[in-house]
Order: structure tokens, then sequence, then C-alpha cells
């Protein structure tokens, strides 16, 4: 890497060359824990004002922090974590940033270079273990190194497909002096350097077919947001040149609006059954920085028989990974939209209008079924009435949404409607129950002025509820919106579905009471029971100026459809009005049950 200073070379401890780098790279916030092996870093942060440090309450939320951080501004989070105990307690945000192709930059503490492989107090092999859950990691030896590492952990992480890196430092290089390099004005690799441009005559071949399509379809990806928001802007102007309909994976919701004429909602197990009806029967399927993952293409050898797939992906190991491609383009979401619009005007391109209107009227027929339908109660909340009160309530504010995992993610995706990226935080890939609250605290922090709601599972909120502490401390008036049906619910549902309702360990029967739970950490409280207390209770939420625990009381055995069963295609959907027990046990099937 080139590494030509931009101003004069210093002499400096590692310490503070970690704090001048994180300076240098545009860092404003980061999230962390102390212990003995990063107290020299401690210690610098302390003697400055640039950086603000996010105490939290325990390492994974560090982590999950910072991807919120990073998901809703762009820029990469950073987590700081002592050696042993606070590196592995990291190694569950890692694994989710690296799913989910999150930019985080993990600095980690170790035992002093002389004590290394002794089994020394807090001592772990941090290279070793982390290896597997990061784009990549560095062990530094030398204060020399230093510099050099910690600008090329930024690039790593930051460039290409995005994803977390690791750089662990051992005590004697923090306390060490050397000479600190600044980073170049534009940061080159020998070893790493992705394609970020893609072939012209790919982009050509790539218009033509779309332009020969009788029944197109647009399906994109969480690699659009990462692209930046010319990327979305590019995108709607594609979708709006050609009329072509367009869905979305759960990383990729908001890059299109839900509000548009061409959007069919999300696909996938459990998306809508218009997206997933047009991906089983188009002829032309233009994959946008997504990596057909198997909550999207249900049964592989019934993946859109039939169609010819273009796949745009800066990221050449997810080409043909596990669905063949008869056009594959390698190259930023961003670079490559903005040629195919160009050429699409330039050639003045138009699609077939006779086929494609035909091709909207059988998608009008599939939208028909009203596939999200679901009883209403006057007396109980319906989980789903909740996600659209909290939607219509929170739409014309400045509002982010993180989720938990389980159904109230699932029907967060189908009920609340994103019309901007980098609105929507959730876990995708690794599906890490406890994600939501602390990535809510990481969204607030990027954006005070926000709100900021976790909308919540009375199960997977628990896995890391401490982290409210670390709201009241540093002030981030975040809203914990939780679907308490006193099941981890999309566990029940499974077990009901595939295990003849035998719920093994499902049902929490020692469940806080949420509102003490929430005055006990210093923030407020609210509970709501009935369908009718449901708005002055959202309303009230809203106003509080501090973090808030909602515990919103819905059905208890409410069940998340559409649902595809796996080893299903996509037209085997479950719809609402027709999952009866024994319709159900002959979707699945053994095969299905053997597949989950």
């Amino acid at each position: 890497m080139d590494t030509s200073p931009t101003q004069p070379a210093e002499q400096m401890t590692g310490a503070e060359m970690v704090v001048r780098a994180l300076k240098d790279h545009g860092v404003t916030d980061i999230f962390g824990y102390p212990g003995g092996a990063v107290l020299p870093i401690y210690d610098a942060l302390f003697q400055q004002d640039d950086i603000r440090h996010i105490l939290v309450r325990h390492e994974q939320g560090a982590g999950h922090a910072a991807e919120g951080y990073a998901r809703s501004t762009g820029k990469p989070g950073v987590m700081l974590v002592t050696s042993g105990p606070g590196a592995t307690n990291a190694v569950t945000p890692l694994q989710d940033a690296l799913m989910d192709s999150i930019p985080l930059v993990c600095i980690s503490g170790q035992v002093p270079t002389t004590l290394i492989g002794t089994d020394a107090f807090q001592e772990a092999d941090t290279v070793g273990i982390t290896r597997p859950c990061t784009k990549h990691n560095w062990l530094v030896k030398s204060i020399n190194d230093l510099p050099r590492i910690l600008h090329e952990a930024f690039y790593v992480a930051t460039s290409g497909r995005p994803g977390p890196v690791v750089v662990d430092i051992p005590k004697d290089i923090q306390f060490s002096t050397g000479t600190y390099t600044p980073p170049a004005p534009v940061e080159q690799h020998k070893s790493y350097q992705p394609k970020v441009s893609a072939d012209i005559g790919r982009i050509q071949a790539a218009i033509e077919l779309l332009a020969s399509a009788k029944r197109p379809i647009i399906y994109s990806g969480g690699g659009v947001v990462n692209s930046g928001p010319e990327a979305s802007r590019l995108l709607r102007e594609l979708v709006e040149l050609t009329r072509t309909p367009i869905t979305s994976t759960l990383m990729g919701l908001g890059s299109y609006p839900a509000s548009g004429k061409a959007w069919l909602g999300m696909l996938g197990m459990h998306g809508t059954y218009e997206a997933n009806m047009a991906m089983h029967q188009c002829d032309v399927m233009l994959c946008i920085g997504a990596r057909f993952d198997d909550r999207i293409t249900g049964r592989l050898d019934a993946f859109s028989p039939g169609s010819k797939k273009i796949h745009i992906d800066i990221d050449p190991s997810s080409i043909n990974k596990t669905v063949h491609v008869d056009l594959p383009i390698i190259g930023d979401v961003a670079q490559v939209l903005g040629e195919m619009v160009r050429l699409w005007r330039e050639q003045t391109k138009q699609m077939d209008r006779s086929a494609l209107s035909e091709w909207w009227r059988t998608i009008e027929t599939w939208r028909a079924r009203d596939c999200l339908a679901y009883r209403p109660n006057d007396n109980v909340i319906m989980p789903q009435y909740a996600i659209q009160r909290l939607h219509a309530l929170t739409k014309d504010r400045d509002t982010y949404i993180t989720t938990e995992v389980g159904q109230h993610q699932m029907w967060a995706a189908q009920f609340f409607g994103f019309e901007q990226p980098n609105r929507w935080m959730t876990s995708g890939g690794l599906g890490t129950m406890g994600y939501g609250l602390p990535a809510a605290l990481g969204v607030q922090i990027a954006h005070p002025e926000a709100l900021v709601i976790d909308i919540a599972g009375d199960a997977s909120v628990l896995m890391t509820m401490q982290e409210i502490s670390a709201a009241v401390q540093h002030n981030a008036p975040i809203k914990i919106f939780i679907l308490n049906n006193q099941y981890m619910g999309m566990v029940r549902q499974w077990q009901q579905l595939l295990h003849g309702n035998r719920l093994s360990h499902s049902y929490c029967e020692a469940m806080p009471d949420f509102v003490k739970l929430a005055e006990a950490y210093g923030g407020v409280g609210i509970r709501a029971e009935k369908p009718g207390e449901l708005d002055d209770a959202i309303a009230e939420m809203i106003a509080v100026d501090k973090p808030v625990i909602f515990d919103c009381r819905v059905a208890n055995l409410a069940n998340c459809f559409p649902m595809i069963p796996s080893g299903k295609a996509h037209n085997d959907m479950l719809l609402p009005d027709e999952a009866t027990d024994e319709a159900v046990a002959n979707a699945i099937g053994e095969k299905g049950r053997a597949l989950v």
C-alpha cells in the first residue's frame, strides 16, 4: 500500500498511533469495553476529545452497535475490546458483519509479545479464532508495522465487498514508541484490488438481454445499499425506464421505495406471493448485489426454471457459488447501474410493451391473493397490526428501524414500508438474536436527532438487554418495541408445523416485567394490551426523550405467513388462508423436515 505521508511523520506510542489513525480515517465514535490488555489505548483516548467512546455492557453489544452505526451511515463501525474473553465475545458480531457485508474494524488487545503462546492470563489466539469470520486480520508484532496495518485495516474493511477486520495489538506494542506514518491520499494495496469498473461489453449484453425479456424481474440485495445512495438512485431510474417489476432480499429493503409502482415486496421464505411467483415464472432475472442464499432460492433445482440470469456483484466468489448464471458482471453496483442507465438512454432501448403489460396483468392476479392478510381481533393485538400502526405513526419522521431475529423480524419486513436505503438494520445472514438493541444504540449515536426503534421479540431482546444501560448512560433515546407473545415465536412456529406441536423449551415462563425493567435501568416503560390502546401508547413512546421499553402484548400463537417450506420451490408457498395443519404437513413432507 502506498503510504507516502500527507503530513510530517511523528514519534508516538503504539496506543497514540491507534487514536491518531482513527482520527485520520474520520472516526468520531467507537464502541468498546476496557480491560487490562487495552488500557494504554484507553489512556490515550482519555487524553483527547475528538473521538467519543461509547461504553457498552458486553463486547457483543459493542460489535452490533458498530454494525448499526456502519449500516446507517455507510461509514466503517469501530469496536475496541480487550484480549481473551473480550476478543472471543466479539466473534458473534464479526461473523454477523461478514455474512451481511458490514464494514467493521475491531481493535483488540493482546498479551505482551513475550507471553504469546504461554497461556498467559486472558490470552487467546485471536487471529486464529477470528480468521474464519473476518475479511482479514493482523497480529501486530512490531511497532514499525502498526501504522501500515491500521491503514490497511480500514482499506480492506471498506473496499470491494465490505466486511469486518481485526487488528490484534499486544500490550507491549501499545507501550512502545515508533514513527507514525499518516495514510496515503489514495489508498492502494498490492494484493487486494477489488474490481470496481465492470466490463462494458458485459453491461451491453445485459441491457440487450433485459430489453428482449417478456417476463423480466429485478432481484436486488444488500449490495445496492452498500454501494451508496447513488446506487439506489440509479436502481430506481432503471426500474422507471424499463417498467420492470422489482423485489428485494431482506438486506436490500429500502433501496427501492415500498410505495413504488413496480414494488412486489420482499421475496424468499417469508416473502410475498407475487414476488415469489414472479421470480418463479420470469424469463430474465437481473440480480443486483445479492448472493442467491438459501432463504431466497428455496429448492435449488426448481429455482426460477428456464430463466436467463444476470448477476451483478463486486465479489467474484459470489458468482456461480450456488446458482449458475448466464451473464456474470463483476463490479461495483453503482458503477454498473450507471453504465446500464446511460447505455439504455443512449440507445433508446424499449421493452416489448405488449408482453410487459401482459406480465403485469399476471402479477396483479397474484397480488389479488392479498398474501399478507390476517384476521383482525378487537380484543387482542395482532402482531401484524402492531407493525402497521407503528409504521403509520412514524413514517413521516426521520425514522430508523433495527430488529432482533424471529417472527417479529419477518413481520417488520412485511409490514413496515421502507422508502430509503440505510433505514433498515437487521441480522440477515447469521440471524443473530440480540442484534437489534445494541444496533439501535449505534444508529442513535450516529443520528442523535432521529427516531430509532428496535422492533424486538421478547426472547431475542433479553440476550443483550443490558445495553439499555449504555443507552441511558449516553443519552441515546432508543425505543425498544417488543412484540411480546411469551414464546420464542419462530422456534414455536416451526415446532408446531414440523414437530407435531411438541413445544420443546420455546415457551418463556419467567419473563420479566418489561415496564419495571425499563424503570430499573433509568428508562421509561410502556405497556399496551388491547388494540384500542396502541396508538396513544406509540405516541407516548415517540414523545419521551429517554430510552423506552414498550411491552406490546400480542396474540401468543400467531404464525408468520406466507411461508415457503424448506425443500420447496417458490410456487409451493403456504398462504395464510391455506395453512391448516393438514395442508402444512402435506406441503412440508419428510424431505422438508430433513432440510430444516
